[in-house]
């Protein structure tokens, strides 16, 4: 195994993190910006007024900018290392980005009632599209990972969540 192949495989959690902050910041930038700021479907917020919907949306949005350029710094360290293993990172990143949409779609809309997707439709619809596209992503993102987990070599498993990335 070459240095580098080695590197990749001592980063693989991170990689794993990295894109998972990635799709998970980009995830709730996409709905930010288009549902919210675009479309004017709902806010991050709507059972009080719209000033309240609005600050709520700008915390929604710092929050996935957070997520997303902390993801950068990773994605920047991991190549400044030689241990960016992208079929791993972009797992990570349709994990992170289906997570978010799936918890959106069934903890914020339906369990909690913080918003919906539309208001004054048929929501089944919308609902329906929402969390099938979320359930997809993850299941290619697991997939993704459950492969470039089978080629770390044997005992590698174990190390790369404990090893210490200096």
């Amino acid at each position: 195994m070459s240095k580098n192949q080695s590197q990749t495989y001592a980063f693989s959690n991170r990689n794993l993190w990295g894109g998972f902050l990635f799709g998970l910041g980009f995830a709730a930038f996409i709905d930010e910006t288009v549902f919210h700021q675009l479309l004017h479907w709902h806010h991050f917020y709507d059972r009080s007024t719209t000033d309240i919907g609005l600050v709520s949306d700008g915390l929604f949005h710092a929050f996935s900018w957070f997520a997303t350029v902390f993801s950068a710094f990773m994605f920047a360290d991991l190549r400044r290392k030689q241990g960016f293993w992208l079929a791993r990172w972009m797992g990570g990143v349709l994990l992170g980005g289906g997570g978010f949409n799936l918890y959106d779609g069934i903890i914020q809309h339906k369990l909690m009632r913080i918003h919906q997707i539309r208001y004054d439709v048929e929501i089944l619809p919308y609902d329906l599209a929402w969390n099938i596209t979320a359930a997809a992503l993850i299941i290619v993102g697991v997939i993704l990972i459950v492969r470039t987990r089978k080629q770390l070599p044997k005992g590698e498993e174990m190390l790369s969540g404990s090893q210490s990335h200096s």
